[in-house]
């Protein structure tokens, strides 16, 4: 499963490129499933509070978060809410990408998700 929050369609657009089940968040939703997070950075660098709130009542499902960004807001803020989700919760960051992405990101996230719930399966 795939959660996500999206603000601009970047990581909308993400989403509807890799083809996995795939559930929009916000304040009211709930999952008891493993999943890996998508999102945005907001501000310089910063957790959308929607993400905050949602990660506080189901991070402990959370198996990898990848986050979108520009960097032309400068490498030192790039995906920077990815860089926090992942000390704050202990969560591995999957990938940094670069607003709507690439192929080559979509190719490693779906590695990702594919290695990451064949051994939740295994569990």
């Amino acid at each position: 499963m795939i959660a996500y929050a999206s603000r601009t369609g970047n990581v909308r657009y993400i989403v509807s490129r890799l083809g996995l089940p795939a559930a929009e968040i916000g304040a009211d939703v709930t999952l008891e499933e493993p999943f890996l997070l998508i999102t945005y950075t907001d501000g310089i660098g910063e957790i959308p509070h929607q993400v905050k709130q949602f990660l506080e009542s189901n991070g402990a499902y959370c198996r990898g978060v990848i986050v979108s960004g520009n960097s032309n807001f400068g490498h030192h803020v790039f995906g920077g809410a990815g860089d926090a989700i992942s000390q704050q919760w202990q969560i591995p960051l999957v990938r940094k990408v670069e607003m709507r992405g690439f192929p080559e990101d979509y190719e490693a996230i779906h590695q990702y998700y594919e290695r990451c719930f064949r051994e939740e399966r295994v569990r």
